[in-house]
């Protein structure tokens, strides 16, 4: 069997496999560590194989690199990127940077090397309100997720400038979407990813990352769940509570870079060392401190 093959590869080439709760359900089950931004970035630094094999989009393959430049990190498919990520180059940040010098830039970690380095601090679903909180007073600038950077704006009352990127798929759920759903399921609890819109996220019971939407139904009492983010989070949740029922907003909460990765493009990575992720040196150590600030505050 491929998976019996892709495990006996891994364990021949002292490599380690991370997979996103959005990966295909076989990917997860094949990897070591399954998880959300923080916690897999977490991991990369503290890992003692030689190879990486990350199942997700370039950005997390990227950091995993930036915090383990001694080790040989994989993509198993070149194209698998980010639209979210691709709404803000280097080169835009650079140039608003000079006009603004004084302004503080805290970076989503869906976002490239290139605009990792030149900002601040890095963040992610999980932590961005409480690092962004500590930031009282200055002037701030959130790239790229604007509905993320409406809802820090929302919560924290800063005068927050932000980007107006977006993720193409958590951009889809409208309020209508949740009424819809609450018809259906009047009793359910609304759990949604705050790369969502600002009004949609107002009529959550919870808004968090992935792992948060996870942890939060399993200590939830309730029996019904509205969930506001990509489908693959959908194969956790029922796993991990099969005495629970999960109803996920409807229109488009599918990601497809997210699912371009199979069972065979692991094999092939494993197999030939591709597609191997190179961050520059001096982009790398730049990088470095923006995620190394997040990682002391989280």
């Amino acid at each position: 069997m491929l998976k019996d093959d892709i495990l006996a590869l891994k364990k021949e080439k002292n490599a380690v496999i991370l997979a996103h709760f959005y990966e295909r359900p076989e990917i997860q089950d094949i990897a070591d560590h399954v998880g959300d931004s923080l916690a897999l970035s977490r991991i990369a630094s503290k890992l003692e194989e030689d190879t990486i094999v990350f199942c997700g989009v370039n950005f997390m393959a990227e950091t995993a690199k930036i915090l383990s430049p001694g080790k040989t990190v994989l993509l198993p498919v070149r194209e698998a990127g980010c639209p979210l990520a691709m709404t803000i180059s280097a080169e835009e940040l650079k140039r608003y940077r000079e006009k603004h010098p004084d302004t503080t830039v805290v970076c989503y970690v869906n976002s490239s090397a290139d605009v990792k380095a030149l900002s601040d601090i890095c963040v992610t679903s999980s932590n961005a309100e409480k690092i962004v909180s500590t930031l009282k007073g200055k002037r701030i600038l959130y790239v790229p997720d604007r509905n993320m950077g409406n809802y820090l704006k929302y919560k924290l009352g800063y005068d927050i400038d932000i980007w107006p990127g977006f993720c193409p798929a958590h951009n889809r759920v409208r309020p209508e979407d949740i009424l819809e759903c609450k018809k259906k399921w009047p009793e359910a609890k609304v759990l949604i990813h705050p790369e969502v819109q600002l009004e949609a996220l107002k009529m959550a019971d919870f808004v968090g990352s992935t792992k948060g939407i996870l942890d939060y139904a399993k200590a939830s009492p309730d029996k019904d769940f509205i969930i506001g983010t990509e489908e693959g989070i959908m194969y956790p949740l029922k796993i991990q509570n099969p005495d629970k029922n999960f109803h996920l907003l409807p229109y488009g909460l599918y990601c497809h870079d997210m699912k371009i990765t199979h069972l065979e493009d692991v094999y092939r990575a494993l197999k030939t060392s591709t597609y191997e992720i190179i961050v520059p040196e001096e982009i790398r150590e730049k990088a470095k401190k923006s995620l190394d600030k997040m990682l002391e505050m989280s």
